[in-house]
């Protein structure tokens, strides 16, 4: 099956993304990346802000199919323990590119681009429903991977193989010692 040109443009964007940023995302580039022309990127795209409201659909897209296949059962099934564990596997194991980073940044300014990754989130890692010590720790769990994938996009100190596995390690043990108080 040949890939859609609306895929193939937003991939070439977040290519782009990647390379120079979002403020070196523009639709001339974003043509140029993905071997179209300008008309061609705009017939998907008329305006930049509907493109990168196209992306930010597509990375969050991508961050639901690869949690749902970490969670390894339906979403509507899962306890939120089990939602919280596959989002810290899924994020401890580094899926967070410096595109990711760059849409969560310009969504704290940006209402529209924040709903979409709220939207993931509230499904995946919501905030704590009370301060119970069990919902606060899945919290704790949800920040320190957080952190963690932030740390790996922005490009900081790599951290050994060693200690990101003990940090899962941690994370686990903190995300199932918060399911038994809860039990």
């Amino acid at each position: 099956m040949r890939p859609s040109q609306r895929n193939l443009i937003l991939d070439a964007a977040i290519r782009v993304t990647e390379r120079e940023g979002i403020t070196g995302l523009t639709l001339e580039s974003a043509a140029e990346e993905a071997g179209v022309t300008k008309g061609g990127l705009m017939y998907h795209f008329r305006t930049r802000d509907e493109l990168l409201m196209a992306i930010q659909k597509h990375l969050t897209g991508a961050w639901e199919e690869m949690l749902a296949a970490e969670l390894g059962k339906p979403l509507a099934e899962a306890s939120l323990r089990e939602t919280t564990a596959a989002y810290m596997r899924l994020g401890a194991h580094g899926a967070a590119s410096k595109a990711d980073l760059a849409f969560m940044v310009e969504s704290a300014t940006t209402p529209e681009l924040a709903a979409v990754w709220n939207e993931l989130l509230s499904r995946w890692a919501p905030p704590p429903a009370s301060a119970e010590p069990h919902d606060i720790d899945l919290f704790l769990a949800r920040l320190a991977v957080d952190g963690l994938w932030l740390h790996q996009a922005a490009g900081g100190v790599p951290v050994s193989e060693p200690v990101k596995k003990a940090l899962q390690e941690r994370l686990a043990a903190l995300i199932e010692a918060a399911e038994n108080d809860a039990g």
